[in-house]
């Protein structure tokens, strides 16, 4: 085969084989095609789409082009939640601890920050010593030891993934509901869990901007978690604003910490609140979703879940005296405000902006090759509907470096919509739910 047949034939809309995408994947994955061929191929699939048969082909290619991981020996069932991404949402640092803390396994495998949101394993490595590129044998021995491990994708687990998703990040192709599919159920059917809950973002900091988009998404991933006999479930839900308060990988750690300790913002502490009541729900904890809430807030009230967060902390090599005392966490030298330029009401926000901001000041990768800088961010005091002064502080910024500071405060500041009357209310913070009832397994 000809590569460049291949890049041809979806650029003109045409259908790929499965033994062809195969190819693709297997060739990029061991270095036989090179990067600018498959950012060209992926270029082509944000323009024209896949069909279903080439999506199952894609997955299935990247889930097996490493280990599948097989914990039927546990007893308890595992399962396990993803994001597609949005600004301060930092929900799987509470969900981990939560639901293993009430006798689920939640085997976790994320990705880094991608485009303007953050990532999981960012905000993990920004807890001093915490190694999230454990080998599969020590995934399974911490998942064993404490019921919950969250780790990246490892030479041994989609690894074709791991390489494809590094280059969607710096080539334009974040977008793509095929691609994005493709790479979140790589990796989550790569864990060898029983259900999965879908955190389906939309709003102006999500990649799916529009409703129908977001919708559309969750029907492509739950349809493919059950062909494969997955318990699965989508949930719709507002990306308008940033969740909670905090952008930034140790500021949304210390806020997760918070939460933990039965505090924290009220939108992302009642976010946890429902994604873990589905975990429980479809990990068959509970028989009923009000069931499911109050035990996760019983894990938190009697501070359980901090104590399994801080048992995942120590073995996978990081500091858990920072889960006590979060000033052990990275700070920033300098904060600064972002004041507000009128009285009135915060009527709309471009959190796209916000994300943006947080990778110009170093919380984010501009390019493949870029390190992260784990201090920095934003924390947001003013949110949609809030009444705001003129010169309050509608932001405080949290940066290393002035030069990366002025990058970044046009766009913060013009994140903001300021008027004098009051919005109407937006969006619910949770809205459609899809697949709660899982088929049964088919051949794909």
């Amino acid at each position: 085969m000809l590569v460049t047949d291949l890049i041809r034939r979806k650029r003109d809309g045409g259908e790929l084989e499965r033994n062809e995408i195969e190819f693709l994947i297997n060739g990029y994955t061991s270095d036989a095609i090179p990067d600018y061929q498959m950012s060209a191929w992926l270029m082509a699939v944000v323009l024209r789409g896949m069909t279903r048969a080439e999506l199952a082909a894609l997955t299935e290619s990247m889930l097996n082009s490493g280990q599948v991981l097989d914990f039927s020996e546990l007893a308890a069932p595992k399962v396990d939640k993803h994001s597609t991404g949005g600004v301060g949402d930092k929900t799987s640092l509470v969900l981990a601890p939560v639901v293993a803390a009430a006798g689920l396994y939640v085997p976790m495998i994320s990705g880094r920050g991608l485009g303007h949101t953050g990532g999981t394993l960012d905000k993990l490595e920004s807890i001093p010593g915490f190694n999230v590129n454990l080998s599969a044998g020590d995934f399974r021995r911490v998942l064993e030891q404490c019921g919950a491990s969250m780790i990246g994708q490892t030479a041994e687990i989609a690894p074709a993934d791991k390489r494809v998703y590094a280059l969607r990040d710096v080539t334009g192709t974040v977008e793509s509901p095929y691609l994005i599919c493709a790479s979140i159920m790589s990796k989550k059917l790569a864990e060898g869990i029983d259900a999965l809950v879908l955190d389906v973002k939309t709003g102006s900091g999500a990649f799916m901007k529009q409703e129908k988009d977001a919708v559309f998404l969750a029907e492509l991933m739950v349809e493919t978690g059950q062909r494969l006999g997955k318990r699965i479930v989508a949930l719709i839900t507002s990306m308008d604003q940033p969740l909670g308060s905090a952008v930034g990988n140790a500021l949304e750690v210390a806020e997760c910490l918070d939460v933990l300790k039965g505090k924290g913002p009220s939108d992302l502490r009642e976010l946890c609140l429902v994604l873990s009541a589905w975990m429980f729900l479809l990990g068959k904890r509970v028989n009923a979703l009000e069931e499911g809430r109050k035990l996760a807030e019983q894990m938190i009230s009697s501070g359980t879940a901090l104590e399994k967060f801080k048992e995942m902390v120590r073995l996978q090599g990081g500091n858990a005296a920072a889960i006590d005392d979060a000033s052990l966490l990275p700070r920033a030298k300098y904060q600064a405000d972002i004041a507000s330029p009128a009285s009135g009401f915060v009527t709309s926000m471009m959190v796209e902006q916000i994300g943006t901001a947080g990778v110009l000041l170093g919380g984010g990768r501009a390019k493949k090759e870029d390190s992260v800088d784990p201090a920095v961010g934003i924390m947001v005091h003013k949110k949609l509907g809030d009444k705001v002064a003129a010169g309050e502080a509608l932001c405080t910024v949290h940066y290393n470096s002035a030069e990366r500071f002025e990058q970044a405060r046009p766009l913060i500041a013009g994140s903001y919509k300021i008027e004098a009357a009051a919005p109407e209310p937006g969006r619910p913070l949770v809205g459609r739910v899809i697949g709660e009832q899982p088929k049964a397994a088919v051949a794909t």
